[in-house]
């Protein structure tokens, strides 16, 4: 038989053979800690036998040499032992407990037998007491010790212990220790407690959401059973803030903690790139399962189909794929389909689609409800089709289907957008009626609709009678759009009371407009401030009433506001206003910097309006079509060089952008600058006859490119100038361009410095074809200019010709176009023949002398 004997890290406790000895140790002890649990064992009680062991031996060696021998021993020695571990439990010492229980057990003794014999109620206490001086990792690591030898750790912990464990994970998520609380949380998980009573779980995904951890929050999901319902939760809690990252993290992450495609997760983070305005992540979605051949069901495809409702083309080969996979298309397939027909302006397709599920209705498959009626009422308003939206209001009563307020707001719109404004009054009044109460945004399509058809007074009128207000007869308000003074806006919001129901007289159909609450949107007040045409004060009032009520101005108010304020004659507090929207933390769009151009422009502050158009680029705030096209027709005639590089620069930047503009009208005017270098306010016409049928077809893309790049070379650099691709009135156009900037650049001091060479082309050796654009440009220079032209053929080698063809082609943004009488390149490529290049040469002197008469005829 062998011994056991238990060497603790604090104190050794030996049994010795004779009890007297024992019981009077047990004593002595007693009076030494009378508060120790330990001296409660009972001293009549015989413990085993065990031989003295020199207290220095360490615990590890006993427990690989020792062994319990159960034959010998009674189930009280075992007893004992159990109860001297609970009893060290209790008193907190975890440590010690966990010897104990470690050498017991790899002495021989079957790991379920001493835990049925352990106090669950003294090592509760003894867990409880170190959550409370806390020491929760000490208590995770006794547990751990526990398990590893066999004792489930859950059985020893009562419902005691157990709240304190929860106010522990209450406490590090409180104090934002999401880290700690998970690490804590995972752990017990392993010990099979209950890890979803311990804190809420939508607590913890908020914060993590918060926190953007989605790993973190993953973590905490794999806890719970049904954690792909929380993978989803988490998916969408991500996508409703707006962090498309992090909700694709966490999508990638639960994928892995998956055994298989789960069709929740894949809808869920579908949805999200709705949320996130990220279609094109919804299709690699989409990819990734047809990869996997992995069939997605009918919520999948309707997801899909919706988010990318904005492409018809996409939304209907995604249908027709379902259709392909035997998916049966239901109710909300058909919706979408509607909506992305609506979104497209397809009102054609939409019929086609209506009529398609209206068969399907006709043999039982499906029922229509009121979104698909809403959605082809709303196809056919957008369209001005408001006699069909009237009709299918007809229809979509006659089978039951009650109109809602998103259905009445489309029908109102159908006819306002008609400019039936007493069709959609009577609409809005048979809404009343029918105990459907408006939204703000019906009520807003009401206004909008008065104030497009001029009726301005109506408008104010309508909207104080929702808002319970009514004007005093002597009020000086003229509905007109225009007012006594400043106060007559004041006195409106002075005399505005509670009213009945007939609070406007000169209504037809609104005698119950009262019977709704009505709360105003910045919207509303947008559409008012418009209806107040050029009365800056009374759109400040409206502006400065929306704020009172809580509402803060957007872009479009302070657009209405710079607008009224520039068409007033103001320009300077026009710009105070654009620089009070940073101070009040608006960041001013194109929108804003547009109405501020238009406004200087159409005050002939052309050089303001230029400058805004450059704080625009300094602020990274991409101009749209109206900004361009405002400032290139800001100007009826150019009257310097600046002048003229300031427009071709932003046309440049225009077409970079991939925006199409009028050519025409910009060619038109540089013509007429172009002019001027052979007379002031003259142009020649000779050449102007040609172009009194302009060819409003006809692009000048490339001649106003060409133009361009020889205005914006410094004076410094080489004059030659290319004339390949051009008709002889653009080459025209362009050599004049480059002189007159030369005489410009003469006048400011900047000498000519080298002569001026003219590309004409590249022909074949021996071959003199008659060029248009040579004799024209010879004509011009020498007749009507008086310079001297010397006509130079150079012969040009392979190597030379392949370098010029790739001068051609170094900018690929201009529109080559081979004429008739030029030789393609690509016949010059096949030949090995010699070719000459052909340019015309306007001498240094010959140039001086001209610029010299010039000047001195503008002097005279």
């Amino acid at each position: 038989m062998k011994d056991l004997v238990i060497i603790l890290g604090s104190s050794s406790i030996a049994t010795p053979h004779h009890p007297d000895h024992h019981s009077r140790r047990h004593n002595n002890s007693a009076k030494t800690k009378p508060s120790s649990s330990l001296h409660k064992l009972s001293p009549s009680e015989k413990p085993p036998a065990i031989p003295s062991v020199h207290p220095h031996s360490k615990s590890h060696s006993l427990l690989s040499s020792v062994r319990w021998d159960l034959t010998s021993r009674s189930k009280s020695d075992l007893k004992y032992y159990a109860d001297l571990a609970s009893k060290l439990a209790e008193d907190g010492r975890l440590e010690d407990f966990v010897v104990v229980v470690e050498t017991v057990i790899d002495s021989g003794v079957n790991a379920s037998h001493l835990g049925a014999m352990l106090n669950v109620e003294l090592v509760s206490k003894g867990v409880s007491r170190n959550l409370l001086e806390r020491k929760a990792e000490s208590v995770v690591e006794a547990l751990k010790k526990i398990e590893r030898v066999g004792i489930a750790p859950v059985k020893l912990v009562d419902k005691g212990a157990l709240e304190l464990i929860k106010r522990e994970c209450q406490r590090l998520v409180g104090c934002g220790q999401m880290e700690e609380a998970v690490d804590l949380m995972e752990v017990l998980a392993g010990f099979n407690f209950a890890v979803k009573e311990l804190v809420a779980t939508s607590h913890i995904v908020k914060i993590c959401v918060d926190k953007r951890n989605p790993k973190l929050a993953i973590r905490y999901a794999c806890l719970l059973p049904h954690a792909h319902i929380l993978f989803c939760s988490i998916i969408k809690e991500f996508g409703k803030m707006g962090d498309m990252v992090s909700a694709w993290i966490a999508y990638e992450a639960s994928k892995k903690q998956l055994s298989g495609p789960n069709m929740y997760i894949y809808r869920t983070i579908i949805d999200v790139c709705g949320l996130c305005d990220d279609y094109m992540k919804s299709r690699d979605v989409y990819k990734d399962l047809l990869n996997q051949n992995v069939t997605p069901n009918i919520y999948v495809f309707n997801s899909l189909m919706n988010v990318n409702a904005h492409d018809l083309r996409f939304t209907l080969d995604v249908f027709k794929n379902m259709q392909n996979l035997g998916i049966t298309a239901d109710m909300a397939s058909y919706n979408i389909l509607l909506k992305a027909c609506c979104l497209a302006g397809r009102v054609d397709l939409a019929q086609e689609v209506f009529n398609e599920v209206k068969h399907l209705e006709s043999a039982g498959v499906v029922r229509l409800d009121i979104f698909t009626y809403t959605t082809i009422i709303k196809a056919f308003a957008d369209a001005k089709m408001w006699q069909m939206a009237l009709n299918i209001k007809e229809d979509m009563l006659s089978v039951g289907v009650i109109p809602n307020t998103v259905t009445w707001s489309a029908l109102i719109s159908a006819c306002a957008n008609a400019g039936l404004v007493e069709q959609a009054t009577k609409l809005f009044e048979e809404m009343l009626l029918a105990g459907c109460e408006p939204n703000s945004q019906c009520c807003n399509i009401l206004l909008h609709a008065h104030v497009e058809a001029c009726q301005y007074d109506r408008t104010f009128r309508l909207f104080n009678c929702w808002m319970g207000r009514t004007l005093q007869k002597n009020s000086n308000w003229d509905f007109n759009g225009k007012t006594d003074s400043i106060s007559s806006t004041r006195e409106l919001n002075r005399t505005c009371i509670s009213s009945g129901l007939n609070c406007i007289p000169h209504s037809n159909h609104l005698s119950s407009a009262k019977r709704f609450s009505f709360r105003p949107t910045t919207t509303t007040y947008n559409i008012l401030m418009k209806a107040c045409g050029t009365d800056y004060y009374r759109v400040k009032a409206l502006m400065d009433e929306m704020k009172s009520l809580g509402l803060f101005p957007n872009y479009i108010s302070w657009s209405i506001l710079i607008d009224t304020c520039g068409g007033s004659g103001n320009i300077q507090g026009a710009m105070q206003i654009l620089k009070s929207m940073h101070l009040d933390g608006i960041k001013p769009d194109v929108v804003a910097y547009t109405t501020a151009i238009k406004v200087c422009v159409g005050s002939k502050h052309l050089n303001l309006a230029f400058s805004l158009y450059e704080e625009m680029k300094r602020y990274h705030i991409q101009p749209n079509l109206v900004t361009y096209n405002t400032l290139l027709r800001a100007r009826s005639r150019y009257g310097s060089l600046i002048e003229v590089q300031q427009c071709l620069a932003i046309y440049q930047d225009m077409r970079k952008a991939g925006y199409i503009s009028n050519d025409y009208y910009l060619k038109e005017l540089i013509e007429e600058w172009c002019e001027g270098v052979i007379k002031e306010n003259y142009r020649n016409q000779e050449e102007s006859s040609s172009q009194k049928r302009p060819d409003l077809k006809r692009t000048y893309g490339l001649l106003l490119e060409k133009v361009a790049s020889h205005l914006q070379k410094s004076t410094a650099d080489s004059k030659a100038i290319d004339l390949q691709g051009l008709t002889k009135v653009e080459a025209r156009i362009v050599v004049l361009a480059v002189l007159r900037m030369i005489k410009e650049n003469y006048i400011l001091g900047n000498l000519v410095k080298d002569d001026v060479l003219i590309i004409i082309g590249v022909g074949v050796l021996d071959a003199d074809p008659k060029s248009e654009v040579k004799d024209s440009i010879i004509k011009l220079l020498k007749n009507e200019l008086g310079l001297e032209v010397i006509l130079v053929k150079t012969k040009v080698t392979e190597d030379e010709r392949v370098d010029m063809e790739n001068l051609c082609n170094s900018n690929p943004n201009m529109e080559v176009t081979v004429r008739n009488n030029e030789v393609p390149m690509e016949s010059l490529s096949s030949t090995r023949r010699p070719v000459i290049l052909q340019r015309l040469k306007i001498t240094k002197r010959s140039l001086h002398h001209w610029l010299q008469r010039r000047i001195g005829a503008i002097k005279r």
